[in-house]
């Protein structure tokens, strides 16, 4: 068990080495030279420590803006956080050796219904199995579930997740990528395809249909057609005014000495920077693991297809990405006002997942309606993943998580699985 453990918790748990094994045994499959299987493995280690490395400097960005954005506009209310939910899970109820039975078990049963059925999808985004893991154990152990039991059930059904909401996404995929190589990883699918269904109804059609990515721009705004100097265009103004409204009482001390509106500037810029590494990193990481992949798909699962993270799309469509990011953020703060009004506890945006959420969503709703599909769909996307963590709050509550709750999507709808419909069976035996 302490090996197992050991596997799991160290190297399981890092996506960068799960991913770089899986290249390795990929180009070992295809019996590749020595020289090409270590410089293939190292080349998608190193791709996607970029990645992550691009998403760090991302994150540290954000969660400055994330404070001054709640200090700035005045706001009391609970953020969601699955971190802190797994944290107590396995602090306070003592889950964390089921939650990581439970991890591995998800990515057992995924290969398993990946080889025997038509999903052929393999999800690889490490760290949105371990939040599912960690909310179907949670819902799990609270409907009754203990042991063995406990970690098949978990599996089972983040298992059928880790190869439907790959399933689901990929037309829209296929579309955006123009290959069929690749799939999406990542638990906030049902989300994207809520905008993407909003998109397909209010959006444009047929010859009417305009991206957001063939915007034509007069001669003197030709520069914004670069991705990171639109983005820079965008994030600048946004955290400059923003950081205005939050004033420096509160800005200062967060600043390390250095006016406050000055580094707020060079935060937007850091935000730039992470977006430059990320992208970077991606192009790194598919150059060597769609090619690695195949002999996995040759041997092991026929036809196979890696489900990989968010961010690994970003490069497909920029624009509708930065677009995503901001009607996301808007529907967030409505929803944040209006949900209230109705007996919901008052949800704070977590800028986070408005970025990488919001931005992929930004995709799907410019694939499918256009720009009008993205902005429309944008804004609803974000009070439909505000609404879905309201709801789950009450019954966090009720296990004992006070003012907790989750906001990826797919595993908020595990949840809701759990509580509304397996609990109660389980419950009558």
């Amino acid at each position: 068990m302490g090996v197992i453990n050991f596997i799991i918790e160290n190297i399981l748990t890092q996506a960068s080495i799960t991913i770089a094994l899986i290249a390795m045994l990929g180009l070992l499959l295809q019996k590749k030279s020595v020289g090409q299987v270590i410089s293939g493995t190292l080349k998608t280690l190193l791709g996607f420590q970029v990645l992550s490395a691009g998403s760090s400097i991302i994150v540290g960005s954000l969660v400055y803006f994330g404070e001054i954005f709640t200090e700035g506009f005045n706001m009391q209310g609970v953020i969601p956080s699955i971190e802190s939910i797994n944290g107590q899970a396995m602090n306070d109820l003592g889950l964390g050796r089921d939650i990581a039975l439970t991890f591995l078990a998800i990515f057992i049963f995924n290969i398993l219904i990946a080889r025997l059925t038509k999903w052929k999808y393999i999800f690889l985004t490490g760290q949105a199995i371990l939040w599912m893991a960690t909310m179907t154990t949670v819902f799990g152990y609270f409907a009754g579930l203990r042991g063995i039991v406990l970690i098949l059930v978990g599996g089972f059904v983040g298992g059928v997740f880790a190869v439907a909401m790959p399933a689901i996404a990929q037309p829209i995929i296929r579309k955006v990528t123009g290959s069929d190589d690749i799939a999406l990883g990542h638990f906030c699918t049902i989300g994207y395809m809520f905008e993407a269904g909003v998109a397909w109804v209010f959006g444009e059609r047929g010859e009417d249909k305009k991206s957001i990515e063939d915007i034509k721009l007069p001669a003197a705004f030709e520069f914004l057609q670069d991705t990171y100097l639109s983005v820079m265009v965008v994030m600048v103004p946004l955290y400059i005014i923003t950081v205005i409204f939050a004033g420096e009482a509160f800005a200062g001390p967060l600043s390390g000495g250095q006016n406050y509106i000055m580094f707020a500037f060079l935060q937007a810029i850091q935000f730039v920077v992470g977006v430059y590494v990320l992208l970077a990193g991606v192009r790194l990481l598919l150059g060597e693991i769609v090619p690695a992949f195949r002999g996995i798909a040759m041997k092991l699962v026929p036809d196979a297809k890696p489900a990989l993270d968010c961010p690994v799309f970003f490069p497909y469509s920029p624009n509708a990405v930065i677009l995503g990011f901001i009607t996301t953020t808007i529907g967030t703060v409505i929803a944040m006002f209006v949900l209230p009004t109705f007996g919901f506890a008052m949800i704070l945006p977590g800028m986070l997942t408005n970025f990488f959420a919001g931005g992929t969503a930004g995709i799907f709703g410019n694939a499918v309606g256009g720009r009008r599909g993205a902005i429309i769909g944008g804004i609803a996307h974000g009070f439909f993943i505000t609404l879905l963590p309201a709801l789950l709050i009450g019954i966090f509550n009720g296990m004992g998580f006070v003012n907790a709750t989750a906001t990826d999507v797919d595993t908020v709808v595990a949840a809701f699985l759990y509580a509304w419909i397996l609990s109660p069976i389980l419950k009558a035996f």
